[in-house]
């Protein structure tokens, strides 16, 4: 029996975001910590089986609540379902011939959920893998994160723009320009240039699991400022792909000073524009009152930044573990 098995990790935006959802430009790596999986083997018909995170059973109302906080009403079951549809009709609309049989699928994440960590993306990311080397279709690399953002745009209403879903086509660490979009194969794709980790400097990743939120609460708000054309709105997102550009230059060049000048302006700038939660706040502050750079790593329950030495790292740790956040050299 033929026995697929897929990856596709967390990541974290480094710099930028969340300008690649306003044609701005972001670099984000690939955190190999976190993943999500997806199996997929040869079946007498089409069955998606639940996780334990699809789980309909509880022990108390209270446990209820927190399981829809965490994981919202369905799960990831609707992730999966919604990338086998979107990829029927892909090859429906392409001519591309698909054999008849049948498979059954299922998923697991050790990805922490609603902290920005780009959960939701990496099940259908790993979706798509185990659909393509099943019905040996290959969708080209660049098209892919466009393709998977179709499937949350499209299908399930969710708001996002293409960064996540690049860096986990593509892995490691990706400079990303949403500046000039080009047509391929039927979908919008960005310029998307790949950097050697290694001229990262010592980085970290903190999250808390106890106090996320969903993404669609960021980006809405986000989205409504930037198609009223508000200045302020207009301004940020011009110097978030600013911050980009010159945070490049600064990796490439070894500069890690002013990377970290860069980190740290580009959460203010954020901040200037969104509404961000206290605790969320709070994580930032304690990481840079301990000496290190800080910034969301996505929407906001974990942040990321450069950290020059274990002493800082040390300081770091306890600082955030103050406030139940954990504290990770992310591997890429």
């Amino acid at each position: 029996m033929q026995i697929i098995r897929k990856k596709a990790f967390a990541r974290a935006g480094f710099v930028g975001n969340p300008s690649d959802g306003y044609g701005g430009k972001t670099i984000a790596f690939s955190v190999r910590d976190f993943h999500a999986q997806v199996t997929l083997y040869e079946w007498d018909r089409i069955e998606i089986v639940p996780s334990q995170e699809d789980q309909s059973r509880f022990s108390s109302i209270h446990e209820l609540a927190q399981d829809v906080r965490l994981h919202g009403y369905y799960g990831g079951i609707r992730l999966v379902k919604a990338t086998i549809k979107k990829f029927a009709e892909y090859c429906t609309a392409r001519g591309l011939k698909i054999h008849d049989r049948n498979f059954s699928i299922r998923y697991e994440t050790t990805i922490p959920r609603q902290v920005g960590l780009a959960g939701s993306s990496a099940i259908i990311v790993a979706t798509l893998r185990a659909l393509m080397e099943f019905y040996e279709i290959l969708i080209p690399e660049e098209v892919q994160p466009s393709f998977v953002l179709s499937v949350e745009r499209e299908e399930l209403r969710i708001m996002a723009g293409l960064q996540d879903r690049v860096i986990q086509v593509y892995e490691g660490c990706v400079s990303m320009d949403f500046s000039d979009m080009h047509m391929r194969d039927g979908f919008l794709c960005g310029t998307y240039e790949r950097i050697d980790p290694a001229l990262l400097p010592p980085v970290y990743l903190a999250y808390n699991v106890g106090f996320g939120e969903p993404t669609e609460v960021l980006h809405n708000d986000l989205r409504a400022q930037f198609e009223a054309k508000e200045p302020t709105a207009l301004a940020a997102m011009r110097r978030l792909a600013g911050i980009a550009d010159e945070s490049n230059d600064a990796i490439r060049n070894g500069d890690a000073n002013s990377l970290g000048r860069l980190i740290d302006e580009n959460f203010n700038v954020r901040r200037s524009i969104c509404h961000l939660p206290p605790e969320h706040i709070d994580m930032i502050e304690r990481a840079r009152n301990a000496g290190a750079s800080a910034k969301f790593a996505g929407s906001g329950g974990a942040i990321v930044g450069t950290c020059p030495d274990e002493k800082t790292f040390e300081r770091l740790e306890a600082a955030l573990a103050e406030i139940q956040c954990r504290v990770i050299r992310p591997t890429m």
